[in-house]
């Protein structure tokens, strides 16, 4: 059984600071660093390490980000066949590390807006159909519903979540968000709710599906479709930074779930290999 992510990818301009810069100043950082990334591309790659027999349907230009990011997937044993080709620029981005670890980051999608979900095809062993936000408006509910037409389970992360709203929910049998996410999806300000009563809200707009809400130091809250919110833990690390942390969790779980775990074990799967990325110097 395979999974197939579709979302989009970026090649990132990663500058340490000391903190973000305010308004209409110029503030020294202490090194810069390119790579890899764009959720969908990042967590394909996290999940294909993890054992997963993954699949990658996005969009890329023709310049030299878009044939390295094709060549990352490739080596890490994506299959990308289904990697389109477009003659505008590849999507990128720019982040900033702080010194405690935080992260702020602006994304360009460039040809990740041209992505056409009518030419893409789902595998015929796909069990999963991995999805983020990063993509055109349409793709999400496309994708879904010819999931559902071969029975393959869909997975957002709704990230970012502007945009999404109950009917594309209605379409998905798990939910992962982080609690900016989670704020945003259920028209709240961020802290208004606790994370108990956050996931409660988004059992209420996704009633059938598994919701899990991610909470960085602070651990997990999760709940099956109907059921108790739970909690576990976090793994208690040093932080180098936090930059990629929710992909490696999503792209873990999902190879978790594939290889028959249990949500519990799938999430502290993601989890471990979170806490394992953070505390990377990279």
């Amino acid at each position: 059984m395979s999974l197939l992510v579709v979302g989009a990818l970026h090649w990132d301009v990663v500058l340490r600071a000391p903190r973000l810069p305010r308004e209409d100043e110029t503030l020294r950082g202490s090194g810069v660093t390119y790579q890899f990334g764009g959720k969908g591309g990042n967590q394909a790659v996290a999940a294909a390490r993890a054992g997963a027999k993954v699949s990658f349907a996005g969009r890329v230009g023709t310049d030299d980000a878009g044939m390295a990011m094709r060549s990352i997937l490739d080596g890490a044993g994506v299959d990308v066949t289904q990697l389109q080709t477009g003659p505008g620029a590849s999507g990128m981005s720019a982040a900033i590390v702080m010194d405690d670890g935080g992260y702020g980051a602006v994304i360009v999608s460039g040809e990740n807006q041209e992505f056409d979900h009518d030419a893409a095809r789902l595998p015929a062993t796909c069990r999963m159909v991995l999805l983020q936000n990063e993509m055109a408006p349409g793709v999400i509910t496309a994708m879904a519903r010819k999931a559902a037409e071969i029975g393959a389970d869909v997975l957002l992360n709704a990230a970012p979540a502007q945009g999404i709203g109950k009917a594309e929910l209605a379409l998905i049998g798990t939910l992962i968000v982080n609690r900016v996410e989670g704020a945003d999806l259920l028209g709240v300000t961020n802290g208004a709710l606790d994370p108990a009563a956050t996931l409660q809200g988004l059992q209420a707009l996704a009633p059938q599906a598994r919701i899990i809400l991610t909470l960085g130091g602070d651990g997990v809250v999760f709940a099956e479709p109907g059921g108790a919110v739970r909690q576990q833990p976090a793994r208690k690390v040093t932080v180098q930074s936090t930059h990629g942390a929710g992909d490696m969790f999503v792209g873990n779980y999902a190879a978790a779930i594939l290889g028959g775990r249990t949500l519990p074990q799938a999430i502290l799967t993601g989890q471990s290999a979170a806490a394992s990325h953070i505390s990377q110097i990279r």
